[in-house]
Parts: structure tokens; C-alpha cells; sequence
């Protein structure tokens, strides 16, 4: 299933594009280098067939930079082009995302799922700027469930008070 849409990808798959693989339960990003390579942050339990094992990701603060051919990273997962803040910032020259991107490869970086994952890697080689979406969402996520845990206390406590009132 993999190679197809490998072989799809990489005609219309310029270097420099942002890779994005939907992974169930998260995205991994890699970054299309050419001729059917990407580069990727990985931490030791990411990979095409690690299946569940895969959300231990979040637990290592240690990642490799990994040059692979796409499928392989891909393996049976859904992927697409995904170059996510093009409208936001202007792209790095091809020529300096690639240099960056291949110096880096054999090089372990830390690694934080929240500030230094594979999407704040490729982002920060296509813009300049590592940032991540992800996170973003999951920071409001966080901020309205504490927001809504903060209502439902209030509410708790301020009904406690109107029926020590009314006693």
C-alpha cells in the first residue's frame, strides 16, 4: 500500500515539502528531501510498524534525525503534502532547507512531544521558525478543559453557599 502512493507522492512532491502522516492517534511530520527521501526527528519508537508502541513516543527526551526513503516511514499509514504555514512565512530557500535538513541526519536532539517534536523540526527547517500546531491545539484543549473543571467547581461551591443561606 505504501509504494503507490510513495510513487504518486514523489512526482508531485517538491524538496523542502512538509510531510505529514497520520498515525491514528497523532501526526508525524518529515520533510521531502528528493528522490524519495524524507528527513525525520525520531525517537526510538517511532517507526511505521511500532504500531501502539508508537505513543510511547511521548515519554523519550532523546530523538534521532533519520534519512529514509518515504514508504518506509510511511509504511500502511495515510500521508499527504502538508507545507502548513506557507501563508503565515515565507519558505527558506530549497537549497539551505536541504543542507540544514542533511546536517542533522545521524543526530541525536532532544526531544519534548509539547516544544521540540518532529513538527517543530521541519517546520523550523522550512521556515526558521520551529512551531508546531499540534501543540497549539492541544494547549487550548488543555486551557478549556481547566477552564471548564475552574466553571464546574465555582458552580460546585457556589451552590454550597446558597444552600448554607438559605438553612
Amino acid at each position: 500500500l505504501g509504494r503507490p502512493k510513495f510513487y504518486h507522492l514523489m512526482f508531485i512532491s517538491d524538496p523542502g515539502d512538509l510531510i505529514e502522516i497520520s498515525r491514528g492517534l497523532y501526526q508525524h511530520w518529515a520533510i521531502y528531501v528528493g528522490e524519495g527521501y524524507v528527513i525525520h526527528l525520531a525517537p526510538p519508537s517511532e517507526h511505521a510498524q511500532a504500531g501502539a508502541n508508537r505513543i510511547m513516543s511521548v515519554l523519550h527526551e532523546r530523538a534521532t534525525v533519520k534519512k529514509e526513503q518515504l514508504y518506509e516511514v510511511v509504511g500502511n499509514n495515510d500521508y499527504r503534502i502538508n507545507n502548513l504555514l506557507d501563508e503565515k512565512y515565507k519558505p527558506r530557500p530549497v537549497r539551505e532547507i536541504l543542507q540544514d535538513a542533511h546536517s542533522f541526519v545521524g543526530k541525536e536532539r532532544t526531544y519534548s512531544v509539547f516544544t521540540k517534536n518532529c513538527e517543530h523540526f521541519v517546520t523550523e527547517l522550512r521556515y526558521g521558525k520551529p512551531q508546531s500546531l499540534r501543540t497549539v491545539a492541544a494547549g487550548a484543549g488543555a486551557g478549556l478543559g481547566i477552564g471548564i473543571i475552574a466553571y464546574a467547581v465555582a458552580t460546585f461551591l457556589g451552590s454550597k453557599d446558597k444552600e448554607k443561606q438559605t438553612q
